[in-house]
């Protein structure tokens, strides 16, 4: 069972958000965060965005996909309109950076991210996104406007106690470097993406 363990106001790029740590254990030291705006209304349908953790993408601006920008377009929606972030430490969904580098140089010789990731015996996807519904829970929150192309987030809300109000699109434009990436996302994964993906992730 998740904790609150410590909890600040933070001034960021975007705007301040009070950043929540939440973890079964207080000397966890990759406990999972809530990043909520300032001025949110908990008691409304909450605009909510669960984001596992990208170091590559988020901190090292890796263009092999687009998690740094979906993030950072999260945090701007949420100050501009109010909301929650739940950040969930599951890098690489969840096989750690060492095994997702290790998927990298994998995908160098041609393989996909899925095929990567079976070829060195792991899930395609191994995230559990039920802490996500354990923190909103610990806030009360009772209905969301999720910001998703996952269906499986969607899933994860609509099987919970938790509303699914409204579903809020985050879709950063593709490039000649994620396109591979992205065209696997939504193959694969299902992922409602609607731009055009270019022909040479073919």
């Amino acid at each position: 069972m998740l904790k609150l363990q410590a909890e600040s106001n933070v001034p960021t790029d975007f705007g301040i958000f009070r950043i929540m740590a939440f973890s079964e254990d207080e000397k966890d030291w990759m406990p999972h965060i809530a990043l909520i705006a300032e001025g949110t209304d908990l008691t409304k349908p909450v605009n909510v965005r669960i984001h596992s953790e990208c170091i590559t993408g988020e901190v090292f601006h890796s263009q092999k996909c687009e998690c740094g920008q979906q993030l950072d377009s999260a945090m701007q929606y949420m100050q501009e309109h109010g909301g929650i972030i739940i950040y969930l430490r599951q890098e690489g969904r969840n096989i750690g950076i060492i095994n997702k580098l290790r998927a990298y140089a994998l995908q160098e010789t041609g393989l996909d991210t899925v095929q990567a990731n079976l070829e060195l015996g792991l899930p395609a996807d191994d995230r559990n996104f039920a802490f996500a519904i354990e923190i909103l829970e610990k806030l009360n929150v009772k209905a969301v406007n999720l910001m998703t192309n996952n269906p499986e987030k969607i899933k994860i809300i609509k099987d919970s106690p938790i509303h699914l109000n409204s579903r809020i699109p985050l879709q950063i434009k593709s490039n000649d470097a994620t396109a591979k990436y992205l065209k696997t996302k939504k193959d694969f994964f299902g992922h409602l993406l609607d731009d055009e993906i270019p022909e040479n992730s073919k």
